[in-house]
């Protein structure tokens, strides 16, 4: 499933994207931020997605290091 973006373009399902293309992506949405410009309904709509990117970095590195504990603790 892709949501628009703000620019009317489809995004990639962020439940669909590696670690490293929602860290990308995340950053992007930043920059574009900062960037300022956008109307408020542009912003609210980079700011929700940049949620959703974080929280999927988060799952991934979660994920990570719960992998990393468990070959640590193998004999």
């Amino acid at each position: 499933m892709t949501e628009p973006t703000p620019a009317g373009t489809a995004e990639p399902d962020v439940d669909d994207l590696s670690y490293e293309a929602a860290r990308d992506a995340l950053v992007a949405v930043v920059d574009e931020l900062e960037r300022g410009g956008a109307t408020l309904e542009q912003s609210l709509a980079l700011w929700q997605r940049g949620e959703a990117l974080a929280a999927r970095c988060e799952t991934w590195l979660t994920g990570a290091r719960a992998k990393l504990d468990a070959a640590r603790a193998e004999p």
